[in-house]
């Protein structure tokens, strides 16, 4: 789990500053440009960091399964070499969905002006300013990501359905309580980040708005990756009791 912490945490910390520092300076400075190859680079980050997040939930909420539901093959199932294989394959496929996904929204003719009503590049506002009909392979890409999506968060609730049937048998009830506490605020961000992306990208143009489309944009690339350090590493104990210690000077009792 710690193995995947890592990524995830890196993922989060790519996700932030794709899209945070950018708009924070045109926010300071008044301006509300960027050049072309800094908005490709800027739709290939978010669309890997995006791709990669949800990849390594998805594999988290089975190592969370393996290791609550069979405990006893866990090491077989997900030894050193196994985690190291998924975590490689969640890149390299984050990359190359990324690097597909840039490569056919760039090749669109930009006909209808050159400004886009986000802060940062999106898939949806750049396709509006498209005049060509070849946006039909971009529209195709983007329901089949929401198909994946969808799967993947199919998958990630069959496991934490098998999780909690798995938590009601334990007999403590401290011991209980400790699991769903930990489970249920990543199933919050996980449906948050899932439900404003999909919501973002497959919307009907009628119900769109420049205040809606800003919201859906902060809630599915800002908020996730600012709140998954705060679920995962404030639930260690070791850490809370060292933040303790360097806020106040003494240490905390347990």
């Amino acid at each position: 789990m710690f193995f995947f912490l890592l990524n995830l945490a890196l993922t989060d910390l790519g996700s932030i500053c794709t899209t945070v520092p950018k708009a924070m300076h045109n926010s300071l400075w008044d301006t509300r440009t960027i050049s072309y190859t800094g908005c490709a680079a800027q739709l290939f980050f978010v669309v890997f960091c995006a791709t990669i997040e949800l990849a390594l939930l998805t594999i988290m909420s089975y190592d969370r399964y393996v290791s609550i539901c069979k405990p006893l093959h866990y090491g077989t199932l997900l030894g050193s070499r196994a985690c190291a294989h998924m975590a490689a394959a969640a890149w390299a496929s984050a990359f190359l969905y990324s690097l597909l996904h840039t490569a056919n929204t760039f090749s669109l003719p930009l006909c209808h002006g050159n400004a886009l009503g986000q802060f940062f590049c999106e898939v949806p506002h750049i396709l509006k300013l498209s005049c060509s009909n070849s946006s039909l392979r971009e529209l195709g890409l983007l329901g089949v990501s929401a198909c994946l999506a969808l799967g993947c968060f199919v998958f990630i609730v069959f496991s934490y359905v098998q999780i909690f049937r798995a938590v009601l048998r334990i007999p403590s009830g401290q011991g209980r309580h400790k699991a769903f506490s930990t489970c249920l605020p990543h199933l919050a961000v996980l449906s948050l980040f899932l439900s404003t992306a999909m919501f973002a990208y497959l919307k009907p143009p009628s119900i769109s708005s420049p205040s809606l489309d800003l919201a859906l944009s902060v809630l599915y690339s800002v908020v996730p990756p600012g709140l998954n350090p705060l679920i995962y590493s404030l639930r260690n104990q070791e850490l809370k009791a060292a933040v303790w210690t360097l806020m106040t000077g003494q240490c905390q009792e347990h």
